[in-house]
Order: C-alpha cells, then structure tokens, then sequence
C-alpha cells in the first residue's frame, strides 16, 4: 500500500478553505498513486479552535465540508481526515474528536479520540466526549490503528504519573491493528523533536509495529506547529520524516522499511525558525495588516525581533521607529539606523522629548510636591506605545513588541509603554536566548546584520541617567536559570535553592516578583510559544493573590516546634 501522510497547514475557522486544500492534496496524491491520505487532527476546523466549538453554525459548517470531502474522494483511495463529529447521545459533551475516514461510494466511517489533555495549551474535555472503545478500521486487506494525538502518549516512562486509566494503542492491538496511524496536532517547543522520536520508538518496541504520524503544520495565533510528521518501521526505525516548519506531503510504501538518518536539531536554529513562522503565519492568517512595525531601541531585543521580522515577510513590509529621549546615548539612534541600514528597512527617527515635556506640564499641578521617579519614566515608554499605536492606526501596520520572557517574568516591562502592540516576539525567550539568536542571525547571514555594538553593550531601559538593566535585575544568566526552573519546570523556591545554591532570600524575591507582575502579563500581546510553558494560554495564575512564602515557612517551623514539644 503507498501512503500520502500530509503535513498539512490549516487556517483556524477556514472550513472551506481547508476542505478545498485538502482535496487538491487528495487529487494529487492518488495521480502519484497512493492508495490512503492521512492528514492532521482536527485539520478541518484548525487547531485550536477555542469556543468556535461552542457555535452550532461552525458544527453545521464543518459537518457540510466533510461531507464535500467525502464526495469528491478519489476513486480506490481512502482518506483520514480530522474533524469533529456530534456525539449522538445527550449524555456527555456534544463532540467527539475524530478522525473520519472517507472512502468513495463507502458510509463514512469514525475514530474517536480516547484521551483528551487538559494542561498546559490544552482544554479538549471542555468541548469533547472521550471514546468510549478503539477498533481498528480494515482498508485493502490491512487493520489500521488510527488513533488521534494525545492516544499515544500514555507511557508511563514519559509522565510522574499517569493522567488516564486507559491505553488506546494497547486496546487497538488488542484487537489485530497491523498499522498505527496517528494523527497530531502537536505545537512546537524546545526537544519536542527529540521527545516524539524516542516515544514512537518505544512504542514500536513495546508492540512491534510501524507508526505514521501526520501532524499539523504552521502556526495559529500563540500556537507553532513544526510537522515532523513520520514514519517508524516496526523496529522503531526512522524511515522518512518531514521537513520541519514547510506543508509537504510524504510518501511511503508499506514494503519499505530502509532507515533513514535521524536529523540532529540545533536548538537556536530551531528557535529562530519556529518565532520566523510565528510571524509570517499571524501576518498572512490575519489578513488585516500590510505592514509590520518595530520600536528601534538600539538594543538587542528590537533589533532581533526586526531581524526575525524581515526573515518573515521581506524588508520591503518592515519598518522600524526610533524614538528617542534626553536619556537615550547615541548609540541608540545610530545602532538602530545601522540595523535597519543591514537589514534593507525603512527607518524613521521620532524625538519624544516635546511630548514627554508636555505630558509632565499636564500632570504637574497633580504631581506637586512629589519627586520624580517611576512614573516620569514611564512617561516615556508610554509616549513611545502612543506614537507606535497611532502610525498603527493611521496605515495598517501591525506593531511588535519586543520584550523578552526575563522581562516579562519578572515586570520590567511598561503597561501601555513598550507591552503596546499586536504580537509578542520574543516573550518566551529568555534573554540569553536572545543573545544567542543575535549570534545565529549573524551567522546565518555571514555578516554582522545585527551590529556588533549592540551585542555587546549593556542592556539599559535608558528612562533615567546611566540606566542600566543590572541596576534592578540579577544578571541575567543566574535570572534565566532561576526563572526557568520556576516556570517551565515547575520546582518551588526550595528546590531552586538546592539545584543552583542561591540563598532562599535571593530566590524568594524573584519568584515574588513574577508573582506579583500576573497583572502586566494578563494585558500583554498574544506572544509566541516555543517553551514546553510560556506565559499566556498555557499558563493560568490568579492575578488577585497572597502567596506569601515567609509567612508559609513560619507555619512549617510552627508545625516543626509542635511536632518536637
């Protein structure tokens, strides 16, 4: 049997749209004569699709393309397409999540998906009724376990403790599959490649069987999908594997089992291709922009974000704006101008100081009395986010904002000021990443595209005289480990301690202040994910809270006294 497995790129909502694609794919998949197209989870309706599930008419919709699909099937070809079907009972949630599996002049047929996540990205029980059995589908003689995304990760190797009671590769086998067919839509974050392949082969191992994985590609809004869609031999062997972060279609004869080499993945080009789709997806996804503006600082978080931003969608639709203070060096301006000189950007120099002055003639008669401090300079980054969002509105653009995730973590970043814009580049990115990515994009280009002065001159805010970044943050290789450890794996302030050997004080004031900057972060753009927890749709944190880890303490060193007495 020769399989098509499409590494396909939905748009969220575009039921037609999709359905069309995937016909086209299907049309020129059975003209190279392949016998079964498989495509991703859910590709019908794009993945994630939130509480559109919620709306009857976008039932009714996708439920009309799946059945266009299913019309215009290819004679003696079948096709696994994922969808959402109704559940037929009223007990329960209303929809499954399937796979519908098409063949022409044949009743559709369906596979439910048994396991749904409900961490981190994940809300699938919100709209979905689990399986409640797995059967494998017969085609052409052979028994295909088709099973959908999160089915094939309950492996106790790959979890402290098992979220669901049930396995759906071990019951489908159970029942004579011959072939495993996953169908994913499984986002990108660092390692995943690396996680994806050592599962399926584990899987192999356990049950001697070959795995197809067809998995979604592209991006839609925080989500990033890089494919690495696949085939494993019944050894585990890699026999073909996609390309990461492009739509393509895979070909593979059931009889071929040769290997093919494992790619290795260097994490920065990784991360640089994943933020690059980021951009380009939400650009042309959206559809509502022509343009894509950047706040040139002269640091290294702006002038990476304009460099990913050109690698996107061309310099000819980038524009970058300096906006310079009575405290911004002259290296501000002009290691902004040389950036966007390198980078083929149009440029544009707004001096803020005349709307700075006039803010604070406004605000004086309330201000009387008080010294100047946080609130002047935020005055400041403010003016900025005004004069970003107003060239915004004026001609179509859509702004990016530049702050990296050690800035985000821990608040140093201006509500309305520098968080003013549409997407998050770099806020899932830790600063040392950023460092890194500036070293690649050089690399990448042979040249210093990003100047040399602006890698290595110190981070500063420059909204006060001799401004520096270390002034109110640890330096940043100790910061990013400490945040790292709290939020992507999760280990309380103890545990920090003990791995890195920092004071249970110096730790204790980092994780309050990610603690208490909940509020900034509820208001920042939609930013791009590309760690296992980034800020956002993953991670949900009470902004109204007391989580006073002294006050904690005195209770355990209460218990302990007690427990002695």
């Amino acid at each position: 049997m020769k399989i098509a497995i499409v590494q396909f790129n939905p748009i969220v909502g575009d039921m037609a749209g999709n359905a069309r694609r995937i016909v086209e794919i299907a049309e020129e998949a059975s003209a190279r004569g392949a016998d079964l197209a498989i495509f991703p989870e859910l590709c019908i309706v794009g993945y994630s699709h939130h509480d559109l599930l919620d709306n009857d008419y976008v039932i009714s919709s996708i439920e009309i393309a799946i059945k266009w699909i299913h019309e215009r099937v290819p004679s003696g070809m079948a096709l696994v397409v994922g969808t959402v079907r109704r559940n037929p009972s009223r007990l329960g949630k209303k929809l499954f999540n399937s796979a519908a599996f098409l063949q022409a002049d044949r009743p559709a047929q369906y596979v439910d998906k048994m396991l749904l996540p409900t961490y981190d990205l994940y809300d699938e029980y919100r709209y979905f009724e689990p399986a409640k059995s797995q059967t494998p589908i017969t085609f052409k003689g052979l028994k295909l376990g088709i099973h959908i995304c999160e089915d094939m990760w309950n492996l106790e190797k790959y979890a402290s403790y098992l979220l669901y009671e049930r396995n759906p590769l071990s019951e489908l086998i159970e029942k004579g599959a011959q072939l495993l067919i996953n169908l994913s839509a499984s986002p990108f974050s660092h390692g995943r490649h690396r996680l994806r392949t050592e599962l399926i082969q584990d899987i192999c191992a356990q049950h001697h069987l070959p795995f197809v994985m067809s998995n979604q590609v592209g991006a839609n809004t925080e989500m990033i999908f890089d494919g690495d869609s696949r085939v494993h031999a019944a050894n585990g062997d890699l026999i073909c594997l996609a390309p990461s972060f492009e739509e393509t279609v895979l070909y593979w004869d059931t009889f071929d089992h040769r290997p093919c080499p494992v790619p290795t993945h260097d994490r920065i080009q990784d991360l640089f291709d994943a933020l690059v789709c980021g951009i380009r997806e939400y650009d042309k996804k959206s559809g509502v922009f022509n343009h894509l503006l950047i706040g040139l600082s002269g640091g290294i978080d702006s002038a990476v974000t304009a460099a990913l931003a050109v690698e996107a969608v061309g310099p000819l639709r980038v524009s970058g704006i300096t906006m310079p203070s009575e405290y911004s060096s002259e290296g501000s301006v002009s290691d902004s101008q040389l950036l966007a000189q390198n980078l083929g950007i149009s440029f544009h120099t707004i001096p803020i100081q005349p709307a700075v002055a006039s803010f604070k003639d406004m605000l004086a008669p309330l201000f009387v009395g008080t010294t100047d401090g946080l609130a002047e300079e935020n005055i400041q980054a403010r003016t900025r986010g005004l004069a970003l969002m107003a060239v915004s509105n004026k001609f179509g653009h859509l702004v990016l904002t530049t702050g990296n995730k050690s800035e985000m973590a821990m608040g140093y970043a201006t509500l309305y000021g520098d968080m003013a814009g549409g997407l998050g580049v770099l806020s899932d990115v830790f600063k040392i990443d950023v460092y890194l990515l500036a070293e690649y994009i050089n690399h990448r280009a042979g040249r210093p595209v990003i100047p040399i002065s602006t890698i290595q001159k110190p981070p500063s805010a420059e909204l006060r005289p001799d401004q520096l970044d270390q002034d109110s943050l640890p330096p940043y290789p100790i910061l990013d480990e400490i945040l790292r450890l709290y939020i992507e794996e999760r280990l309380d302030f103890h545990a920090i301690c003990d791995q890195l050997g920092h004071s249970e004080a110096f730790v204790r004031d980092i994780l309050s202040a990610v603690d208490r900057n909940e509020f900034k972060r509820k208001q920042a753009a939609p930013g791009l994910r590309v760690s296992k927890k980034a800020f956002g749709t993953g991670r949900r944190m009470p902004i109204v809270m007391k989580y006073d880890r002294e006050s904690l303490e005195l209770l355990k060193l209460e218990l302990s006294v007690e427990a002695n007495a």
